[in-house]
């Protein structure tokens, strides 16, 4: 008996040991597994980090000799077509570059989940760039389509070596970036190449030769055309240069032209009648010598019938294109590597701005003039206040809005004052009429820094920096809201006016 009771108790204790044991083999092999989980996810992510950041610098390399050719490109006349096809292709594909560069550089910098505060609990989130593994992937993807952008990139070079060099002005376009016309290049040497051509009247000496020139409102086609119009090959080549609008080609002052080779630009802004307009160019015949052109600008796609070449379209500026520009503009002679928050709010400011040139002018130059993250911050916070404003009344962004004309509802620019109930309602509108020098003058920068008092009624003006140095002017009326009515009817009795 006592020798079964010392059996089992030594059965037991080996049952022990063997779970001991086996707990223990089961243990480390847990830890093991978890720690070479931990490694792994540690290496993966380490590779991960390298690999962004190595196509990150590859990208910066591959930008500066893209960017090298098409300076290079954009400083001679290219004739061939298929040459501008491919600096329309390179161009491109440089500026979705940039574009990913300038949105994940800035990341890199400060972190992938990087929040900026504003106020309190009040913050913008880049969420939507919170993963390093989507960063990893648009880069690589830019990359990738940059290295195919520049497959023949040493053909196009040498071809370009051929091509005649314009007289450059280093002054005017390094020095005062904001003073001269961005992109536009391939279809400005395309329209250079038109009136370049030696092409004579037809044998029946009907028209001249018309090139139309068609695109949205307030894409830059004045500034397009006289940008076109400045080129030494242009002014050399056309005695004189006439701009004349639709109302003068019903009543032509004849003692505007003369019987010399002319470049008539006729900047419409309504339909004209078939029968008015070849009257218009049957007198251009008998004004005008031999080798006379005339370019038509306009935004409306019917006056392109007028046309005896191939119209050339003046778009928005792409997305890319519009953020690289503000960023060079809100930044001038300031590197945006040392403000990597101040570049990631202006990639959200330009993206909210839907390709407004007006927009981009007036802000760019505000922002330039204090490089501080809390006053981009407020400039951005008040950006966005008035475009969901506008959306939630109307339904459209306010670039849309100025476009067709409409009233853009700016109240959120009205500084607060010490009661809600005196705060002053701002309408930008053309109802309120005014003679030109009756009321005080503003700038959209007045009102935007609040530097100012608003008077209850002023002529908000802006003056493109560009020639012909167009002029957009409207007039604010401020309203102090009725405490009787609701905020529906304070809406309605505020109106909408268009600017």
């Amino acid at each position: 008996m006592l020798l079964y009771m010392c059996s089992s108790c030594a059965n037991t204790r080996s049952k022990k040991t063997y779970m001991d044991i086996a707990l223990s083999a089961v243990a480390s092999e847990l830890v093991s597994r978890l720690m070479s989980f931990v490694i792994g996810k540690f290496r993966e992510r380490a590779c991960l980090y390298l690999s962004r950041k190595q196509n990150l610098e590859s990208l910066r390399r591959l930008l500066l000799r893209v960017h090298a050719v098409v300076e290079e490109a954009e400083g001679r006349y290219i004739a061939n077509a298929r040459m501008l096809a491919q600096l329309r292709m390179l161009t491109e594909a440089m500026y979705q570059g940039y574009d990913a560069l300038d949105t994940y550089g800035p990341l890199e910098q400060i972190g992938f989940r990087a929040q900026i505060e504003v106020s309190g609990s009040d913050t913008i989130n880049f969420s939507s760039f919170s993963s390093s593994t989507t960063v990893g992937r648009e880069v690589q993807s830019a990359l990738e389509k940059l290295e195919a952008a520049t497959g023949e990139m040493t053909e196009f070079i040498a071809l370009l070596t051929g091509c005649e060099c314009m007289s450059r002005s280093p002054y005017s376009s390094y020095l005062h970036i904001d003073n001269f016309m961005f992109g536009r290049q391939v279809e400005r040497q395309h329209v250079i190449n038109v009136l370049m051509q030696d092409s004579s009247y037809p044998l029946n000496k009907v028209v001249p030769t018309v090139l139309p020139i068609i695109g949205g409102c307030r894409v830059g086609k004045k500034t397009f055309a006289w940008s076109v119009c400045s080129d030494e090959r242009i002014r050399s080549r056309f005695s004189s240069i006439v701009h004349v609008n639709g109302c003068d080609i019903r009543t032509v002052d004849h003692g505007r032209f003369s019987n010399v080779r002319t470049l008539v630009i006729a900047e419409i802004q309504s339909d004209v009648d078939d029968k008015e307009w070849y009257e218009f160019q049957k007198l251009l015949l008998t004004l005008t010598g031999a080798g006379s052109k005339v370019v038509i600008i306009s935004r409306f796609e019917r006056l392109a019938r007028f046309g005896t070449v191939n119209l050339v379209r003046i778009n928005s500026l792409s997305q890319e294109e519009y953020s690289y520009l503000f960023k060079v503009l809100s930044f001038g002679s300031s590197d945006p590597a040392d403000h990597p928050r101040l570049a990631l709010i202006g990639k959200e400011l330009a993206t909210m701005m839907k390709g407004s040139l007006v927009h981009l002018s007036v802000y760019s130059s505000m922002l330039r003039s204090n490089l501080n993250v809390q006053f981009w911050i407020r400039v951005l916070k008040l950006y966005r206040a008035v475009m969901e404003a506008n959306l939630s009344i109307s339904g459209e962004h306010p670039r849309a809005l100025l476009d067709r004309g409409s009233t853009v509802d700016i109240t959120a620019f009205s500084p607060p004052s010490s009661s809600s109930s005196s705060r002053l309602r701002l309408l930008v509108g053309g109802k309120h009429s005014s003679r030109p020098g009756e009321l005080p003058r503003m700038t959209f920068g007045d009102i935007i820094a609040g530097s100012v008092v608003l008077p209850m009624k002023f002529e908000l003006v802006w003056e493109s920096r560009l020639p012909p140095y167009t002029v957009i002017s409207a007039t604010c009326v401020a309203e102090k809201p009725e405490h009787s009515a609701s905020p529906r009817m304070k809406r309605r009795r505020l109106g909408i006016m268009s600017l």
